[in-house]
């Protein structure tokens, strides 16, 4: 029998393997860190001498043909990495292993590796080159953790980067592929290990802690009673007090997600998971016992110290809790614990931007939730809220309140001229108002904003109306606000528009930012796992645009949208805010999720084959959606590339059976609330299939970039986008009025949240705006090259790219227009935030590929 000697060398990085939550204990940090080392080394040592004695890491290589006498797939002796004992003390971060592994000389071409880690611990494997066949190197883009058989005695499978249909693979993988998705399906039973490669769903009953007490019970999100999408399952114990509650894992305790899905914990651990980390952990319990509860701010300039001088904490903030935040531009250790932040970009170029009608208007077409505007087809605005129950639909606003600001034309005219617009919050939050406002500090309306486009096509806001809800003895219950005439009416205009910004906050974070792209996404991101398998064209296409999100949601389940989580703590509808984003998935349309379909749906462009992109903008200057739509465009045109490759008709669409259970499976189980809406799309051909991943990845990429990276730079000045309002505006027979014409900038301040709310506020803000270091940006790809085996594909992704680095050209031009007047102008922001490239940290722009902070 002929023999071959093959080399192969495979890349791998190690790190230390993870400790269930139950084997921690609360020590000392100094002594924590001396164990872990002297684990590590002892782990090291145990490793490098169980490999010298036979227990190591195998690897066994199958082909990609059967035996055709046997019928059996091939595959290659059991064979060892020779060199792991010589380099257990490798300092580098990445570590190149070998191993000779020989195989019959009509082995065929090498499809599949099998790895078995003998070792104490888990590893890293990034990568695996096999040199040494007639069709070249074989690559294996692994990227995954392989557990030693003390946690998982089975074998890991790796397949190479070449792409297969599921009809079309090779007979020597047919059994590999179809056990290497059921060991990541699971069998949906038992509380899931941390070292576990199980994907799963489950519905939002783990955001309450019943058996803290009952203020922290929170309803189930999930199932007939309130719809919601899927999350990860973890199969943790029922609370002691509620058998359908799932018990907590609180900070600083991991929650779990399939190993793969964590956030890397070597050197290349992320910026932004260690901000986060160290902020819920370590900072805000520290600025909770240092900041008084009560204390309001002062006036502006007390706020404005926030980033000259910062807020001392008088007991100061230890070493080990500094070294832990590693964050030198948000805490200075000068004079003891100091916390000072950076300038917000919307006073960074104005202070006073923030006053302004046309920067509030502004911030409607090119701020932080630029998503909601829409036109106004219908006035006075009509109210979809059962009148029985929530009172007259119709709107308070009427044509006198706003007539004077239209340049003469009238209601009707400025409406058929597409001049009006609104953004309507009414419907949303009036529901819950009652409830709202019976919390302590907690002050909210219904609101309503309409704008008018001047010709020059800026907006400016001609009217607020603030609803509440209709009261037993038939006093008001909407109130119109106009632009101001004087002194007390400028404070009380002022006062309306921190009460829309509050209520945009909050539309913005739990319904636009949280559900729309974090929530939505996840069952798309469970089924691919479940049902695609990684030699699948669809996966390697949409790997990128899952990375992380995962373990950023279940660190939100945990410490951002849960019982009294910074989400409760820091935005008006506190206690209430999930039902709230329940009640904005209610009317969730996936079909509706792309760009150009949302635009036409919000009546702000219609369908225009003339037009570049197939749409006719009603306001040009509309720099979300101009921007937006030059991505959008990209993507797609990438996408159909891609699919056009593998589905050049039809009766392939039908015939993929990975495809047609990944698309099922997320509709009927991930987003099974609503599995029975007619509006899903179908999948019967490459077109849809296109529709359906392109609208994925907008929403994983430019889509969650638009609604996150300018949070801190628009809402870390507190005035400018308050989250939290805790007093109403004052009618004349308030007994509150007095005081608030005698001193209306102190009424003002203690209507915003408080400086503990504020800083709080603003510390988890400033590192959920932040871009990690290993962030990767569209257009870009870990191992560009090597991804996929289909040459074709690595060469159209990088015309991708291309196009991608024409875009941010195109925006930079943009922004420097003079005749843009939404993006450029004295003391105006540029609109960056959907340029795709960042450098680390908070600045404003850089589209990620998936949501993954």
């Amino acid at each position: 029998m002929a023999l071959a000697k093959q080399i192969m060398g495979c890349s791998m990085t190690e790190k230390p393997p993870f400790l269930s939550s139950n084997t921690l204990k609360p020590i000392n940090h100094n002594q924590n860190q001396l164990r872990e080392d002297f684990k590590e080394t002892l782990v090291k040592k145990i490793d490098a001498f169980a490999d010298q004695i036979g227990r190591n890491v195998v690897l066994v290589i199958h082909s990609t043909d059967v035996d055709p006498k046997t019928r059996v797939p091939k595959k290659s002796k059991k064979s060892v990495l020779k060199d792991w004992s010589e380099k257990s003390n490798l300092k580098s971060e990445r570590v190149n292993y070998t191993s000779d592994i020989l195989v019959d000389s009509d082995f065929g071409i090498p499809g599949a590796i099998t790895i078995t880690n003998k070792h104490q611990k888990e590893f890293y494997l990034e990568s695996i080159t096999i040199e040494g066949f007639a069709c070249g190197p074989v690559h294996f883009p692994c990227k995954s953790w392989v557990q030693s058989t003390n946690d998982n005695p089975n074998p890991r499978i790796f397949f190479s980067n070449q792409p297969y249909l599921p009809d079309q693979t090779p007979e020597g993988l047919k059994l590999l592929r179809e056990k290497e998705l059921k060991d990541l399906r699971g069998d949906g039973k038992g509380v899931r290990k941390l070292s576990d490669r199980i994907y799963d769903y489950d519905v939002y009953n783990d955001l309450g802690n019943p058996d803290r007490g009952s203020e922290f019970i929170r309803p189930i999100l999930g199932g007939q009673k309130i719809p919601y999408p899927r999350r990860c399952r973890t199969g943790r114990l029922p609370s002691d007090t509620d058998i359908l509650a799932e018990s907590r894992v609180e900070k600083p305790f991991p929650l779990y997600v399939p190993r793969d899905e964590r956030f890397e914990e070597s050197k290349q651990i992320t910026f932004s998971t260690s901000r986060l980390k160290a902020v819920l952990h370590n900072l805000l319990p520290t600025m909770v016992a240092n900041i008084s509860k009560k204390h309001d701010f002062k006036g502006f300039s007390q706020i404005e110290s926030l980033y000259s001088e910062g807020v001392p904490l008088k007991f100061g903030l230890q070493d080990d809790i500094l070294k832990k935040l590693r964050m030198p531009n948000l805490v200075s250790s000068q004079g003891g614990g100091l916390l000072k932040y950076d300038i917000p970009k919307i006073i960074s170029k104005d202070k006073f931007a923030w006053l302004r009608d046309d920067e509030f208007a502004r911030q409607a077409l090119a701020g932080v939730n630029p998503v909601n505007i829409e036109k106004l087809k219908v006035f006075p605005p009509i109210s979809k809220l059962d009148p029985e129950i929530y009172g007259p639909q119709e709107s308070a606003l009427r044509e006198e309140h706003i007539s004077g600001y239209l340049n003469g034309l009238t209601v009707e005219k400025a409406m058929e001229e597409n001049r009006l617009f609104i953004i309507d919050h009414h419907d949303i939050y009036l529901p819950f108002l009652e409830r709202i406002n019976a919390l302590e500090g907690h002050k909210a309306y219904a609101t309503r904003t309409i704008f008018y486009l001047n010709p020059e096509g800026t907006l400016k806001p001609v009217a607020i109306e603030l609803s509440l809800p209709q009261g037993l003895s038939g006093s008001p219950s909407k109130r119109v606000v106009t632009p101001p005439i004087d002194a007390t009416s400028n404070w009380t205009w002022l006062l309306a528009k921190a009460h829309v910004c509050s209520n945009d906050a909050g539309v913005h974070q739990l319904a636009n930012h949280w559900i729309r792209t974090h929530a939505a996404i996840e069952p798309f991101i469970l089924s691919a796992h479940r049902q695609l398998s990684a030699m699948h064209p669809i996966y390697k296409l949409l790997d990128p645009h899952m990375r992380y999100t995962l373990e950023t949601n279940a660190i939100a389940r945990q410490n951002l949208i849960n019982a009294d989580g910074v989400i409760e703590q820091g935005f008006t509808p506190g206690r209430y805010a999930m039902e709230i984003s329940a009640a904005a998935y209610k009317n969730w349309r996936f079909d509706l999720e792309g760009l150009p379909a949302d635009l036409i749906r919000r009546g702000m462009a219609i369908p225009d084959p003339s037009q570049r992109h197939g749409l006719k903008l009603l306001i040009d200057d509309y720099p979300y959606a101009s921007d937006g739509l030059l991505i959008w465009d990209a993507i797609q045109n990438w996408v159909q590339t891609y699919v056009t490759q593998y589905y050049p008709d039809p009766s392939f669409i039908s015939n993929d059976r990975e495809l047609q259970a990944w698309y099922a499976e997320s509709i009927n189980v991930g987003h099974a609330d609503l599995r029975d809406e007619t509006w899903w799309p179908t999948l019967a051909d490459p077109n849809d299939l296109t529709a359906i991943l392109t609208t994925i990845i907008w929403l994983a990429s430019a889509q969650h970039a638009a609604l996150n990276f300018g949070q801190y730079p628009y809402s870390g000045y507190i005035p400018n986008r308050p989250p939290l309002m805790r007093r109403l505006i004052p009618n004349e027979t308030d007994p509150e009025y007095q005081s608030f014409l005698e001193d209306p900038q102190n009424y003002f301040m203690s209507a915003l949240p408080s400086m503990l709310q504020s800083t709080k506020f603003m510390a988890v803000v400033d590192t959920l705006s932040t871009h990690s270091p290993d962030e990767e940006y569209i257009g870009e790809r870990q191992q560009p090259d090597t991804w996929t085996g289909d040459a074709n594909m690595v060469e159209a992704f990088y015309t991708f790219s291309m196009e991608i680095q024409r875009i941010e050209e195109e925006i930079e031009r943009r922004n420097r227009d003079t005749c843009l007047k939404n993006r450029c102008g004295a003391g105006v922001l540029p609109y960056e935030l959907l340029a795709p490239s960042s450098q680390p940290g908070v600045t404003c722009r850089g589209v990620p590929n998936s949501v993954s902070i």
